[in-house]
């Protein structure tokens, strides 16, 4: 068999060699906080304490929709999770760009939050939702203003002609509004909420006999706890 192999620079890297155990700890189901959020929020303040960098980063994935027959293409990216209560997990950002108009098409997602140096993840599938007016309000006027100019510069997932041509839009939109001035929210700038079916604490362990703790929604149950296989 042929070793997979990554060239970088002249030199290479035999992928197949790259293995870390994972012996950090395990996760019981007597370890586990009495419900998805306490837990999550237990492990976010791990991750914090530990100094891993943006904790909050989440992978989000979103599919095309299509009609029957036909395959929804997925696509997926970096976002960072600004609120999460028992409601769900909520991320802002342009509603035109691709995650945004797929979220609303195809009102379904999944995140991934990647705690690697603690050998963690947590993996949420759920529906998506639009967040209030009010609390995208709320959150728009606590944003850097450099990060407000940057929502209003950019036409996000759309093709652009050159950097420059961002840059001079950015300098109009501060020429536009000085500092002092409010810099109003766009009307296609807002929140999406992932409102959880199923939430996965994933701890790995020594072998890949990994522990996989889910809470799942049941239709009569509620939330019940199920462990899978690694």
């Amino acid at each position: 068999m042929v070793s997979i192999m990554a060239h970088h620079a002249g030199m290479s890297l035999d992928l197949e060699r790259l293995r870390w155990s994972y012996e950090m700890g395990g996760l019981s189901e007597e370890d586990l906080e009495h419900d998805w959020l306490a837990q999550f929020e237990a492990w976010l303040a791990d991750a914090v304490e530990a100094g891993i960098a943006e904790p909050n980063a989440m992978v989000l994935a979103t599919a095309q929709h299509h009609g029957t027959g036909e395959t929804a293409v997925p696509s997926a990216r970096t976002v960072l999770l600004r609120a999460v209560d028992e409601r769900g997990f909520v991320f802002f950002t342009n509603l035109g760009s691709r995650k945004g108009r797929e979220a609303r098409e195809n009102p379904a997602a999944s995140l991934v939050f990647p705690w690697i140096q603690l050998q963690r993840q947590v993996v949420v599938v759920g529906a998506v939702e639009l967040v209030g007016a009010r609390e995208c309000d709320d959150y728009w006027s606590k944003r850097p203003r450099g990060h407000q100019i940057g929502a209003m510069t950019s036409p996000q997932s759309q093709v652009v002609a050159s950097r420059s041509e961002l840059e001079q839009r950015a300098d109009e939109i501060a020429r536009r509004y000085p500092s002092g001035v409010p810099l109003p929210r766009p009307e296609g700038w807002g929140g999406l909420r992932v409102v959880p079916g199923s939430v996965e604490f994933w701890q790995g362990r020594r072998n890949r006999l990994h522990d996989r703790l889910r809470f799942r929604r049941d239709p009569e149950q509620g939330w019940v706890v199920e462990r899978l296989a690694p």
